[in-house]
C-alpha cells in the first residue's frame, strides 16, 4: 500500500544467497589501457515485446525432476529440442517424456529430432523406407499423446552433413515423402527444417523453392549457428533467408535456430552466452543451446541438478525482463560487446543486459549512455542506477549475482551516461534503472529487495511518497487481490535450515484486521501462513521470521496474497535469508537396523559417508532396500534429502559425449503407493551428492522403500529427514 490506498490492480560434443559485493567508491575509474567503448540504449525506440527466444535447449532436459523444476520455472522457457519417442541415440531425453514437466514451467514448443530414433552419429542410413517405417510409428505415439499440440517434427538433423551432402535435391525428394508421411497422420502437425549444420544460403534457397514447388514448406526454418561466422555474419544470414522469402513470395516463416553456441568457450560463459541472447532476442527469433556436454543440465546452465552455473544467472536475468525491448546500439554490430535492454512502464524500470570481450581473458571499459528518458517520463528526471555482475564458473556453482555498483543521475538533455570500467570478459552485466527513490545501498549479502524480484497478479512498484524501506522502494498491491506475488530467486550454499525473514508494513486500512497474514510458497508448494503484526502506519516496517529448509543451490520463494480481501493487504520490502539450524534426523542406508532384500547389498567406498553405503537395489521387484524406524514427532509432509552415487553410462552414439543414464527409484512410505524419483547422474561412482524428496510421513515411526522393478536404483549412502518449517 502507498501512504494512500494503491490502485489494485547436441547435438555432438567432444568429449545463496545472492552474493552481493559493493565495489569501492561509486563508479570510480579503474586503470585502462584502451579508450571506453560506448553502448546506447533508446529507451524511445521501441522493438517490439520480449520473446525470450534465446531460451531454448537442445537434450537440456533428460528425465522427469532432470533438471530440477525451479531451475526451469525462472527462465521463461521458449523452446526445447528432444530425442525422438523410444530413440536409441542417447538413454534420456525423450520428448514425450520430458513434456509434461516442460508444459508445467510454461515452456513452448517441444522439438522432436525424429531421426534419433537411430543409435548412431552420423545416423545409420538403412534407406528411406526404413525411415519412412519408423515416422510412421513415432507420429502415431505423438498424436496420441496429451500434449500433442506443443510438438513440432524435425524430420532431418544435419542433413548437409550426413545423407545427403551436396544432394539438396535429394533432400528434397525425402523431405516431401516424409513431409507427406507426417501429415498423412497427424493433419495438424509443425515440421521443421531444413535444420543444415550452418546457413548455407545456395542450399537454403534451392530448398525452399523445391519446398514450395511440392507443397511441402516447413512451418518452422531452423538451422545452426556452431561457428564464428555467427559474430560477424549473424543479421546477414537472418536478412538473406528473409529475402528468400520475398522473392519466393512465401509468408514469414518463424527461425529456430535449435542448436547455438561453439563447441568450446560458449557453454556456461555469460560473456559469451550474451551475444546470442541479444541478436536472437534483437531478431526475435528462437534458438536452443547446443548439446557438447551432458544432457539434463540445461547445456551446462545446471550443476548438480540444483545449482546454478554463471551461465544460468544471465538466462534468468533475460527472463525477468518486462514490459518491451527498445533499441540497442553496440559499439559496432560485430562487436564483441553486445547486449539487450527492456522498459517496463507498469513497473517503471529499464534493464540493460551486455557482456562480451575479446580476447575473453582481458577487461574492458564501457559507457552505458541511456537516452530517450522522454518516453519514460515516469522514471523522473533524476534516476538510480545499479549495475549488478556475473562471472563464469564453468561446470561449478555460481555464488550468484554481485553488486558492480549503485548511483545516482541527473537526466541531462534526455539522457544518462553510466561509465563502468575494468569490466571482465567473460562475464555479464545488468544494469536496473529506476526513479531516484533509493534510501539504502544494496550492501547486504542476504538481503533481496522486492523491487528487483519477479512480479505477477496485481503486485506493483509504484515508486510513491512512502518512506522508511530499504532499497529503491518496494511491492504492494496486495489489497483486496488473492494473486498478488513476490517471487524471490535465492541461492543456498548447502541443504539446510535457513531463517527467512519477511520485512513488511501493515497500516491501517478500512475494512481490514490490524493484523494480516500472508502465504508463502516454496519452490512451488505451499509452505507456511505466517502472521504478520500490524504496524502503526504504512511507514512502519516489521520483520517476522520463518525457519526454512532449503535445498542447496537455487530455490524460490514467493510471498503471494491468498485471501481475495484484505486480510493480507501488506507492502513488500525484502527477504532476509540466513543459515542458521535445525533438526536434521539421518539415517544410514547400511544401518543395521534397516532390511536389505535380493541382490541389495552393503559396499564399501571412502567417499560414502561412514566409508559404506547399499547397491545392487533394484533390477528387480524384490532388490530393495527398506529404512525403517524413521520417526518424525507429527503427521506431514518432510524433506528426505537423499545422498547417493550414479556413474552409470548408457548406450546410444558412441562418437562423441558420455551418454549418462539417470536412475531412478520408485520409493514407498509405510507400504503405501511408490512414488517415482530420478537421481541425476553424479558422473562418478565415488561422487555422492544430494537430492530432495518430500514424503508424507506418519506420527512415530514409519518405514521408507527404495525399489526399482526394471532397473538398478542408485547408490544410497544416508537419507536425512528435516520438517519443510522448523
Amino acid at each position: 500500500m502507498s501512504s494512500t490506498r494503491s490502485i489494485r490492480t547436441r547435438r555432438r560434443a567432444q568429449s545463496a544467497l545472492v552474493a552481493l559485493a559493493v565495489a569501492a567508491g561509486v563508479f570510480a575509474a579503474a586503470p585502462s589501457a584502451h579508450a571506453a567503448s560506448q553502448f546506447t540504449v533508446d529507451l524511445s525506440v521501441n522493438t517490439g515485446a520480449l520473446r525470450y527466444g534465446a531460451t531454448g535447449f537442445l537434450y537440456g532436459l533428460g528425465d522427469e525432476g532432470i533438471p530440477n523444476q525451479v531451475m526451469l520455472s525462472t527462465l521463461k522457457p521458449r523452446v526445447t529440442a528432444q530425442k525422438a519417442p523410444d530413440g536409441l541415440q542417447h538413454p534420456n531425453g525423450d520428448a514425450l517424456k520430458i513434456a509434461p514437466m516442460w508444459k508445467r514451467v510454461g515452456g513452448g514448443d517441444i522439438q522432436i529430432y525424429m531421426q534419433d530414433i537411430y543409435q548412431q552419429w552420423p545416423y545409420e542410413n538403412l534407406g528411406i523406407n526404413d525411415y519412412l517405417a519408423k515416422v510412421d510409428t513415432m507420429v502415431r505415439k505423438v498424436v496420441a499423446d496429451p500434449n500433442r499440440s506443443s510438438y513440432v517434427y524435425v524430420p532431418f538433423n544435419e542433413p548437409d552433413g550426413i545423407w545427403y551432402q551436396n544432394n539438396v535435391n535429394g533432400l528434397a525428394a525425402d523431405w516431401k515423402l516424409v513431409y507427406d508421411k507426417i501429415r498423412s497422420i497427424d493433419a495438424t502437425a509443425r515440421i521443421a527444417g531444413p535444420n543444415f549444420a550452418s546457413y548455407r544460403a545456395a542450399d537454403m534457397r534451392t530448398f525452399m523453392t523445391l519446398a514450395k514447388n511440392n507443397n511441402a514448406l516447413p512451418h518452422v526454418t531452423t538451422w545452426h549457428e556452431l561457428g564464428n561466422d555467427f559474430f560477424t555474419s549473424w543479421d546477414a544470414h537472418l536478412a538473406d533467408y528473409r529475402d528468400i522469402e520475398s522473392d519466393l513470395a512465401i509468408s514469414q516463416r518463424p527461425v529456430s535456430i535449435n542448436e547455438y553456441a561453439r563447441s568450446s568457450g560458449d557453454l556456461g560463459v555469460p560473456g559469451n552466452l550474451v551475444q546470442y541472447v541479444a541478436r536472437f532476442e534483437n531478431s526475435k527469433v528462437d534458438g536452443c543451446l547446443a548439446y557438447w556436454t551432458t544432457a539434463g543440465g540445461l547445456n551446462d546452465l545446471v550443476t548438480r541438478n540444483s545449482q546454478a552455473t554463471g551461465g544460468w544467472w544471465l538466462y534468468k536475468w533475460y527472463g525477468e525482463l518486462t514490459g518491451n525491448t527498445v533499441g540497442v546500439t553496440p559499439p559496432s554490430p560485430s562487436s564483441s560487446l553486445q547486449g539487450l535492454a527492456a522498459l517496463d512502464a507498469a513497473k517503471k524500470q529499464a534493464r540493460v543486459i551486455l557482456g562480451g570481450n575479446n580476447p575473453a581473458s582481458g577487461t574492458y571499459d564501457t559507457n552505458v549512455v541511456v537516452k530517450g528518458f522522454g518516453a519514460a517520463s515516469y522514471l523522473g528526471t533524476s534516476v538510480h542506477a545499479m549495475v549488478f555482475g556475473v562471472d563464469t564458473t564453468g561446470l561449478n556453482a555460481s555464488s550468484g549475482q554481485y553488486l558492480v555498483t549503485e548511483g545516482d543521475f541527473t537526466v541531462s538533455g534526455g539522457q544518462i551516461t553510466v561509465p563502468l570500467t575494468g569490466l571482465k570478459g567473460t562475464s555479464a552485466y545488468q544494469v536496473v534503472i529506476t526513479p531516484n527513490k533509493d534510501t539504502t545501498t544494496a550492501g547486504s549479502t542476504t538481503r533481496y529487495e522486492a523491487e528487483y524480484a519477479a512480479l505477477s497478479g496485481s503486485a506493483q512498484v509504484a515508486y510513491g511518497t512512502n518512506t522508511g524501506y530499504s532499497g529503491t522502494y518496494f511491492t504492494e498491491g496486495y489489497g483486496a487481490s488473492s494473486n498478488a506475488s513476490t517471487k524471490f530467486v535465492v541461492t543456498a550454499a548447502t541443504d539446510g535450515y535457513y531463517n527467512v525473514g519477511l520485512r513488511y508494513s501493515a497500516g491501517p486500512l478500512t475494512g481490514a484486521p490490524a493484523n494480516r497474514s500472508i502465504r508463502l510458497r516454496l519452490n512451488g508448494v505451499d509452505l507456511a501462513t505466517p502472521a504478520l503484526p500490524g504496524t502503526a502506519n504504512w511507514n512502519t516496517w516489521n520483520t517476522v521470521t520463518t525457519k526454512v529448509f532449503l535445498t542447496a543451490g537455487i530455490n524460490q520463494i514467493e510471498v503471494n496474497a491468498y485471501t481475495g480481501d484484505d486480510a493480507d493487504a501488506i507492502n513488500v520490502d525484502y527477504l532476509d535469508v540466513v543459515a542458521t539450524t535445525g533438526t536434521i534426523t539421518a539415517y544410514q542406508a547400511e544401518s543395521s537396523a534397516n532390511t536389505r532384500s535380493g541382490t541389495a547389498a552393503v559396499g564399501s567406498n571412502t567417499a560414502a559417508s561412514g566409508g559404506q553405503y547399499v547397491g545392487f537395489v533394484g533390477n528387480g521387484a524384490g532388490n530393495t532396500l527398506r529404512f525403517n524406524n524413521v520417526t518424525v514427532s507429527a503427521a506431514g509432509r518432510y524433506r528426505m534429502v537423499v545422498t547417493y552415487a550414479n556413474g552409470e553410462l548408457g548406450a546410444g552414439a558412441t562418437n562423441y559425449n558420455s551418454n549418462i543414464v539417470d536412475r531412478y527409484a520408485d520409493i514407498s512410505v509405510n507400504g503405501a503407493a511408490a512414488k517415482r524419483s530420478y537421481f541425476r547422474n553424479t558422473l562418478g561412482w565415488s561422487n555422492f551428492r544430494t537430492t530432495v524428496v518430500d514424503v508424507d510421513l506418519a506420527a512415530g515411526a514409519n518405514t521408507i522403500t527404495f525399489a526399482n522393478a526394471a532397473a538398478y536404483a542408485p547408490d544410497l549412502d544416508l537419507i536425512q529427514i528435516a520438517a519443510p518449517v522448523g
